[in-house]
C-alpha cells in the first residue's frame, strides 16, 4: 500500500511546519529509520511549504495505525517534546494509495502550491527521489510512482497555461520592499544562503541595481559563485562566510536569508545591536527558511519589518482567479493520470506473483541443467587426466583449480541466459496496461507455456 503522511500551508502554520522539517544532513538517517521500521521504500519531500513522507508500506495495517506509527517515528526523529508532540499532531494528514498518488500529481503540477503553477517544486521533487535512490530506498512502485508525476507536470504545463504570468516568492518579496523604500538602487542587500531559491531572489532584487549586495554562506566558495553571477547588479558585491554576518548586518538594509540551519542565524538581541548602530534607519527581512533562520520576536522591533513565507501568501495568490480555467484542464489531465497509473498498479500487484512463479520455476530448471553440466565437465576433465600419463602429475596440480574456474564460467553463463529469456515476458506482464489486457485473463495461459503447476 502507498501512504503518505505531512503536512503544508494549506493545513498548518510556519510555526508547525518548522518543527518537522528535514534538512538535507537528516535524510540519509530519516530514509534508513523508515526503511527499518515502517517500510520498503520511502522519499521524503521537505520544503519551505510543506514536509511529506511517502512510503510503501510493508503491510496492509489499518491507515490509522499506519498514521499513529508514522506520527510517533517523526516525533521520535525529532525529538519533540509530549507538548510539541500534541501540538503537531492534529495538522498531520494521512493518505491511502489513490489519494496519495493524487496528492503527488498535483502537489508537482503546482496546484498545490502557495504560488500556483510555480515549476519550482519539480526541481525539489527530484533532488528528494535522488536522495531516496543513493539511500537505495527506492523500489519500482515509488520510482514508476515519481516518474509519472513527473509526466504529468510536463503535461500540465504544455497543454494548459498555468504558468502564466506568475507572481514568484521572490517577485513578490521586492514589491514589499519597493514599498517601504522609494528606490532599490539606493539600498544595500544582504543574502544569507546560496540555493536555489536565494538564486532566485537574487536575480530578482539585483535586477533593480542595488547600491551593494553581500551573499553570505556556510561555505564560502558558494557565497563566491553567487557574487560572480550577480556582480554586473551592483556597484559593490562580496561574499562572506556565515560567522561573518554578526559584524556587517547593520550596513544593510534588505536582508533575504534561506538556509537549511536548524536554529537561526540572525537573533534577537544581533539584530537590536544593528539597529542601535543603523541610528533606527530600518531594515526590510525576508526569512524564506523553514525551520526560520531569523527569530520571530524580532518583528516586534520598532525599525524592523520581517516577512516570512506565509507572510508573503496574499501577493502570490493575486491572479489565482484568473488562471482558474487552466487550474481546471490540469485537474483533468492529473485524474486521467491517476486512473491509469492505479490500473498499472492493480495489474502489477497481480503479475508480479506471477513474474516470481516464473523465474522460481526457471531457477529451478537452471540449477539441475547446471548440476548435470558440472557432472559432465568433471568426467571429461579426470578421464582425459588418467589417459595422459605423461603429464599426469602436472595436470593433478591444476585440475581442481581448472574445474572451479569452468564451474564458475558456466555458472555466469546459465544466470545470464536465464535473465535475457525472461526478461522480454516479465517487462510484458509489467507492462499490461499500455496493451489494455488484464492479468487474470492471461495467468492460465503464461503458467502453461512456461510449464507452472
Amino acid at each position: 500500500m502507498i501512504v503518505s503522511l505531512g503536512l503544508n500551508h494549506h493545513t498548518a502554520p510556519l510555526q508547525i511546519r518548522e518543527h518537522v522539517a528535514f534538512g538535507p544532513e537528516k535524510i540519509s538517517a530519516a530514509l534508513a529509520s523508515i526503511l527499518q521500521n515502517h517500510a520498503s521504500e520511502a522519499v521524503i519531500l521537505s520544503t519551505c511549504n510543506r514536509t511529506e513522507i511517502y512510503i510503501n508500506a510493508n503491510s496492509d495495517l489499518p491507515l490509522q495505525t499506519i498514521k499513529n506509527n508514522l506520527t510517533q517515528w517523526l516525533v521520535n526523529f525529532h525529538k519533540l517534546s509530549q507538548d510539541e508532540a500534541n501540538t503537531i499532531q492534529p495538522y498531520l494528514q494521512i493518505y491511502d494509495t489513490e489519494q496519495t498518488i493524487l496528492h503527488i500529481f498535483r502537489v508537482i503540477s503546482g496546484l498545490e502550491s502557495m504560488v500556483l503553477g510555480e515549476a519550482q517544486i519539480v526541481g525539489q521533487i527530484k533532488t528528494a527521489l535522488r536522495f531516496s535512490q543513493e539511500n537505495s530506498a527506492v523500489g519500482g512502485i515509488l520510482y514508476s510512482l515519481f516518474q509519472r508525476a513527473f509526466t504529468v507536470a510536463k503535461e500540465v504545463r504544455t497543454q494548459t497555461e498555468i504558468g502564466a504570468n506568475i507572481v514568484s516568492m521572490a517577485a513578490a518579496g521586492v514589491h514589499l520592499a519597493e514599498r517601504l523604500f522609494d528606490s532599490l538602487q539606493n539600498q544595500k542587500i544582504l543574502f544569507i544562503g546560496a540555493g536555489e531559491m536565494i538564486d532566485n531572489c537574487a536575480a530578482h532584487f539585483c535586477a533593480k541595481q542595488p547600491q551593494s549586495v553581500t551573499f553570505a554562506n556556510r561555505t564560502l566558495y558558494k557565497a563566491q559563485v553567487l557574487a560572480e553571477k550577480y556582480k554586473q547588479n551592483a556597484n559593490q558585491n562580496k561574499a562572506i562566510t556565515l560567522n561573518e554576518i554578526s559584524e556587517i548586518l547593520y550596513q544593510h538594509d534588505i536582508v533575504i536569508s534561506c538556509t537549511a540551519a536548524p536554529l537561526p542565524i540572525i537573533g534577537l538581541g544581533l539584530v537590536e545591536t544593528a539597529i542601535k548602530k543603523r541610528k533606527h534607519k530600518p531594515i526590510f527581512m525576508v526569512d524564506l527558511a523553514v525551520p526560520r533562520d531569523i527569530e520571530s520576536e524580532i518583528a516586534d522591533l520598532d525599525d524592523v519589518f520581517l516577512y516570512t513565507v506565509d507572510d508573503l501568501s496574499q501577493i502570490v495568490n493575486q491572479g489565482r482567479e484568473a488562471r482558474q480555467q487552466a487550474v481546471e484542464k490540469a485537474e483533468i489531465i492529473v485524474k486521467k493520470n491517476v486512473e491509469e497509473f492505479l490500473f498499472w498498479l492493480k495489474n502489477r500487484n497481480q503479475s508480479v506473483p506471477l513474474i516470481k512463479q516464473i523465474r522460481e520455476n526457471a531457477e529451478k530448471i537452471r540449477v539441475a541443467e547446471l548440476e548435470y553440466a558440472t557432472k559432465l565437465l568433471k568426467n571429461k576433465i579426470f578421464n582425459n587426466q588418467n589417459q595422459d600419463k605423461k603429464n599426469q602429475q602436472i595436470f593433478h596440480e591444476n585440475s581442481e583449480k581448472i574445474f572451479e574456474n569452468l564451474v564458475e564460467i558456466l555458472q555466469t553463463l546459465s544466470k545470464r541466459l536465464t535473465n535475457k529469456f525472461l526478461n522480454a515476458p516479465s517487462q510484458a506482464l509489467q507492462k499490461q496496461n499500455s496493451n489494455n489486457f488484464d492479468a487474470n485473463n492471461c495467468e492460465d495461459f503464461v503458467k502453461t507455456i512456461f510449464g507452472i503447476k
